[in-house]
């Protein structure tokens, strides 16, 4: 069954053993067994990226849940 690869450069697990640090680029690399993609080596910034991404949207969702609720009102000096 064909795999859709989710990145533009690929290379092959054996490949990938043998000098991984110089496949990484800027972008995601599929390393693929049997032609199909086996896991995904992202670049440590655009990990962070998504990271901080993922976190924005479990805030979002949060905020959308808590939308319409009881408001409180807060001092700063109560704090």
């Amino acid at each position: 069954m064909p795999a859709h690869i989710q990145s533009g450069p690929t290379a092959s697990i054996t490949e990938f053993k043998r000098n991984p640090m110089a496949l990484i680029g800027e972008e995601p690399l599929a390393v693929l067994n049997h032609n199909a993609p086996a896991f995904y080596a992202v670049p440590a910034d655009l990990f962070d990226e998504i990271m901080d991404r993922l976190e924005d949207a479990e805030l979002n969702a949060l905020a959308d849940a808590r939308a319409g609720g009881e408001e409180v009102s807060v001092s700063l000096d109560e704090l």
